[in-house]
């Protein structure tokens, strides 16, 4: 079996000689078959076991077995104890997940504290098949049906490659003890479901299943790898051009990995690849996806806008972020895109700059009649992102003066009679 282990180890870089490791020890079979193959593999150990005080005297009983272990076979120990009850209730979390969260926050504090290159945990063949088993009831992607990796930061697995009968074979053959948590033989929660009942089941269809859907999670993990290659190219863009993805056979599944780190599940990004053009889907942190024209934008949900009141000329502060500035200049025709210049007399104050609002309507500069700014917007192609966000000057009357960085009012636009202009600037910080 050590072979077949060292194999793998070698296959996935997961472990040197010359560095220092943490075992993660439970005193159950799995765990102390790891502590001692390790050991016996010549590599550098220490292990860590955690007292979640669960289960009263069988508790106190694993610690102190773990203790001896590691005293008859000189190995340094360490040990933390927790109140897994509170700190559950203290969190509004399971039972499970609280011990899960206190185990590997202690643990990833051990290997900074004692310099080891990483924390070796025993799972092992059967314990990715239940993973697989279970992701697919619950309902999953690619990576789900990929079980459990070999790695996961400093997270290291070194029995992924041997069956729960292996180990107990080599540890029979050893003669060596070990104690078992007896919630592992009770039916009560869902991997124990798996475990106890449904995979009997299916080893009557057949006695290699779990060697099979193992296989089958390993194919699939170097399908992930290649994937996450391709995903990897869109992962930091803002849009992304559908028709890129369409030489890749199927889009859904890479938007979706663009998509998750901004929140968004799979349903949202099937709704967003059927919507019409025009369709903004949010999600739950906080992001807006645009399907537009044949492609997809993706940007912070929109924050309110306060109208600002500009009651004569100066420098005013619109959200923080920007400044808007009005001032009296010499004649001159201002050719930036978020500068404008207008005749004075023609402008009344107060002014009020806002977002566009539905039916608002211009005279453009260099344009007969008035025209909507939603179908000016649309003219120039804009996207509705752009156009929700867009602002415009108003006067005291509520006439748009300037749609900023698009057009100004042609009645007030500088012309040869002008003899001092305003000048309207808006300036990012």
């Amino acid at each position: 079996m050590w072979s077949k282990i060292e194999r793998y180890i070698e296959k996935h870089k997961l472990l040197k000689h010359s560095e220092l490791y943490i075992v993660a020890l439970s005193g159950g079979a799995d765990s102390v078959a790891l502590l001692l193959l390790l050991k016996n593999g010549g590599f550098n150990i220490h292990a860590a076991h955690c007292n979640f005080h669960l289960r009263g005297e069988e508790s106190d009983r694993d610690e102190a077995f773990c203790e001896q272990l590691c005293a008859d076979e000189n190995i340094p120990f360490h040990r933390a104890h927790f109140d897994t009850r509170e700190y559950a209730d203290l969190h509004k979390v399971s039972i499970e997940m609280a011990a899960r969260e206190l185990r590997y926050r202690w643990f990833e504090q051990l290997r900074q504290d004692i310099g080891a290159a990483g924390i070796c945990v025993a799972h092992h063949r059967d314990d990715s098949v239940e993973t697989v088993l279970l992701n697919l009831v619950r309902g999953t992607g690619l990576r789900g049906l990929a079980g459990i990796q070999p790695r996961n930061g400093h997270i290291l697995r070194p029995l992924l490659c041997v069956s729960r009968a292996e180990i107990e074979a080599f540890l029979a053959e050893k003669g060596q003890k070990y104690v078992t948590d007896s919630t592992n033989l009770e039916a009560d929660v869902q991997r124990n479901v798996v475990r106890l009942e449904v995979l009997p089941l299916l080893r009557k269809l057949n006695p290699a299943v779990v060697e099979n859907i193992q296989r089958t999670a390993e194919n699939l993990a170097e399908s992930q790898q290649v994937l996450n290659t391709i995903v990897a190219n869109i992962d930091n863009v803002k849009t992304l051009e559908l028709s890129e993805l369409d030489k890749y056979g199927s889009s859904e599944y890479l938007v979706f990995e663009w998509l998750k780190k901004y929140g968004f599940n799979g349903d949202q990004v099937r709704q967003i690849l059927d919507a019409e053009t025009g369709r903004i889907v949010s999600s739950a942190m906080g992001y807006d996806v645009l399907k537009d024209r044949g492609r997809l934008i993706v940007e912070p949900a929109l924050e309110p806008f306060r109208p600002m009141r500009i009651p004569e000329e100066g420098m005013y502060v619109l959200d923080g972020k920007t400044r808007f500035s009005v001032r009296k200049k010499t004649v001159y025709v201002s050719k930036e895109p978020h500068v404008a210049t207008l005749d004075a007399a023609k402008v009344s104050f107060p002014l009020t700059v806002r977002r566009v609002e539905e039916g608002d309507c211009m005279q453009p500069y260099g344009m007969k009649g008035k025209k909507l700014l939603s179908d000016l917007m649309t003219d120039l192609k804009m996207t509705v992102f752009e156009k929700r966000r867009q602002l415009v000057v108003v006067d005291s009357q509520g006439v748009v003066l300037w749609a900023v960085g698009l057009r100004v009012a042609g009645f007030a636009a500088v012309s040869t009679t002008t003899s001092e202009v305003l000048e309207f600037s808006l300036i990012f910080d």
